[in-house]
This record gives C-alpha cells, sequence and structure tokens, in this order.
C-alpha cells in the first residue's frame, strides 16, 4: 500500500503541478459532489484500489463504493464506482484515477482474452518484463486478474539465460553451470533460450528444466516439441498476438508468453461523470 500511495502521489503531482488552475478558479470551495465512473466497452476491470487511493489522497473523507468486481468481464460495460467527495478534489483527481483505471483494466482485458484464446488446448500464457517503469506489480496484477499468468517478477527471483548471457558465459552448458552454482534455490526455475536443435540439444545435455523457444513458427515448435519428448517444460516466445497465440498453443508447449499483454494492451474506454450535491 505504502508503494502504491507513493506512486499515486508522483502522478497526482506531475499532473496537478502547483495548482489545478481551471478547477481553483471555476468551483466555490466546500462543494461537494457525486461522481460516476462508467465502463463503456467490453472488457475486464482491474486498478480499483488504485482510483480509490488518487481520490482519497487529494480528500481524505470521500466516500466510495465498487461497483463491480475486480477481474470481471463485462460484455455491455456498466457502472464501475462511486465517489462522493468534495469537487475540487474530484475534478482534481479525475484524469489520474481514469489514467490508472483505464490502463490497467486494459491489460486485464487482453489477458482475460488471452487466456480464451488458448483454452482447452494445456497451454498458459505468461506475461514477460516489457512493462512500463514503476508500473510493474500493478500490471502483473493486472495480467493475473484477467486469469493469465505471471513470468518473473524482475531479474532476481528466477534464471533466464538468454543469448547474451551464452555468448558472454562462452556457451550453454557454462552459463548453466555457473547459474547452478550461483543459485542453487532457483535451479528448479532456470530457463535457457534456444534457437535451433543444436541449442536444444546443448541445454537439454546441460539439464535444464526448462527451454525459451525463441522467435520460431508453428511448425518450428512443433519439431521442437518433438525433439524434446517432455525432457524439459517448453515456453514459445516472440512476437505472440491474439491472432496467433492459439495456434502456438496447440503445438503442445506448456507455455506461449507475450509481452503484448503488459506493452500494447489498449487501454479500457471508461468516463466520469459528476453532479453537485446540495
Amino acid at each position: 500500500m505504502d508503494d502504491l500511495t507513493a506512486l499515486v502521489r508522483r502522478a497526482l503531482e506531475e499532473d496537478i503541478g502547483t495548482g489545478d488552475v481551471t478547477t481553483q478558479a471555476t468551483v466555490a470551495p466546500g462543494t461537494r459532489a457525486r461522481a460516476l465512473i462508467t465502463q463503456k466497452e467490453p472488457g475486464a476491470i482491474y486498478g480499483l484500489l488504485a482510483a480509490e487511493t488518487v481520490f482519497a489522497e487529494l480528500d481524505p473523507g470521500a466516500r466510495m463504493q465498487r461497483l463491480v468486481a475486480e477481474g470481471a468481464w463485462r460484455e455491455e460495460g456498466g457502472p464501475v464506482m462511486a465517489i462522493e467527495g468534495l469537487a475540487r478534489a474530484l475534478l482534481s483527481a479525475e484524469r489520474t484515477a481514469l489514467n490508472f483505471l483505464a490502463h490497467l483494466s486494459g491489460v486485464a482485458t487482453m489477458a482475460a482474452r488471452a487466456a480464451g484464446a488458448v483454452s482447452g488446448t494445456g497451454a498458459r500464457v505468461l506475461d514477460t518484463r516489457k512493462t512500463t517503469p514503476g508500473l510493474r506489480a500493478l500490471e502483473k496484477a493486472a495480467v493475473a486478474a484477467g486469469a493469465a499468468s505471471n513470468h518473473r517478477a524482475g531479474l532476481y527471483d528466477a534464471i533466464l539465460i538468454k543469448e547474451n548471457h551464452i555468448a558472454a558465459a562462452g556457451g550453454i552448458a557454462e552459463a548453466v553451470a555457473r547459474a547452478r552454482a550461483a543459485a542453487p534455490e532457483l535451479a528448479d526455475t532456470l530457463e535457457v533460450e534456444v534457437r535451433d536443435e543444436d541449442e536444444i540439444e546443448q541445454a537439454l545435455a546441460a539439464g535444464a528444466p526448462r527451454l525459451l523457444l525463441d522467435n520460431m513458427d508453428d511448425d518450428e515448435l512443433r519439431a521442437a516439441v518433438a525433439q524434446v519428448g517432455g525432457r524439459a517444460a517448453l515456453e514459445a516466445s516472440g512476437g505472440v498476438t491474439l491472432q496467433t497465440l492459439r495456434s502456438r498453443a496447440e503445438t503442445g508447449v506448456e507455455w506461449v508468453s507475450m509481452g503484448a499483454l503488459t506493452h500494447s494492451a489498449p487501454a479500457l474506454d471508461l468516463s466520469l461523470t459528476m453532479e453537485s450535491l446540495p
């Protein structure tokens, strides 16, 4: 919660700066109002706590009511949140609250569509580290709310040996050996990025429990699944879209990672309307 409050404060400072001149000029101090946030297109909502934190930061006495559950998919949209408080605070908080809520709901919506696309295949959709700086925890929570799955949170909680690590270490076997020795507690997470049959065999010989199949098409993925034969878990990665997701999942891999869940999710269309209270 402390991290979210600090993030909200930075966002409000960015927007309000030395003061909301329009609101201060047009709205009398002490005026009270009621606001309603509405979802205007199909999708899943996430980010209610972030929005609540924005309003509470400018009006600690604001009263808020959630009108939809986090992660809930609604085809027709509808009311999301009702807020009652000081009119000046509601107006100054509006854009920042909607920015958080629309972006995070967009991520949850993309994740829900992705999870639906692989339904019945046995594969799961993973997010990546391609996140907005400073928003990773929120974006990954939105992915989970949309029923897709989280990959590693950062560079600290899992081992993923990529091509540049391999080049710097002097080969796959050496990179795997060094990683195991340096972080034995993460050995079960160890994953090696591979690009062809030869690298697959090298990674398997080194004992990697998980392979990332980089930028392979469907035929190459099916061939890799057959080659590995269950000796390691497999993740397909690289340029995956909602349109290509199911065909990737149907190749027999355990996971398909999709950076677009966070770096390209369109914001969900939301609006805020307000009325003064007597």
